[in-house]
């Protein structure tokens, strides 16, 4: 008569197989374990771990503990108080490959985004400044207006080319689907 297994897991009562296999080979907790049975260890303690089961001093102690154990007993030992946990769990029916996809602000014409503001207003200030020191110098040469005109000018330009009211007539563009990824089913 064949004995009785160990069900993959931790946390379980009864007899059982080695910790992460599905095997017919009978438990004997006195087996070497492998690499792979200490890696499949570890992980269900980080999974533990991070659903803050294990304290954080814990989880290393249980974690040099299991890379030390020579034994399958030692590895079941370090879960034996934890609830039985698979880490190849299938997400359940509602996560979907299909996650809504952001939707672009529509804004009134008229309005400037909080981008175009903020490049409008350190234009206005840098010039500003620049008025001033010119009339603390005495009104001479209008040198402020080589710093004024031409960055005026290619700000000016790029708020007309793409920034006036482009917000407002973005597409998402062809084929895409509210709330699918590209890829997904169609």
């Amino acid at each position: 008569m064949e004995a009785p297994t160990k069900e993959a897991g931790c946390g379980s009562t009864g007899e059982k197989s080695l910790p992460g296999k599905e095997s017919a080979m009978a438990y004997d907790p006195s087996l070497r374990a492998s690499d792979e049975d200490r890696d499949r260890t570890a992980a269900l303690l980080r999974e533990h771990h991070a659903l803050g089961r294990l304290s954080p001093e814990e989880f290393n102690q249980r974690l040099d503990k299991t890379f030390a154990a020579a034994t399958v007993g030692e590895l079941e030992r370090l879960l034996r108080d934890l609830p039985r946990m698979d880490l190849y769990r299938l997400p359940g029916a509602e996560m979907t490959r299909q996650p809504r996809q952001a939707q672009p602000k529509v804004r009134s014409a008229g309005h400037m985004s909080s981008g175009w503001r903020a490049m409008w207003g350190i234009y206005l200030t840098v010039n500003l400044v620049c008025l001033v020191v010119w009339g603390l110098a005495g009104f001479g040469y209008p040198w402020f207006l080589w710093v004024a005109g031409p960055w005026g000018a290619v700000l000016a330009g790029t708020y007309l080319s793409f920034g006036a009211g482009r917000s407002a007539r973005r597409q998402l563009g062809p084929g895409t689907d509210q709330g699918q990824l590209p890829g997904g089913p169609r």
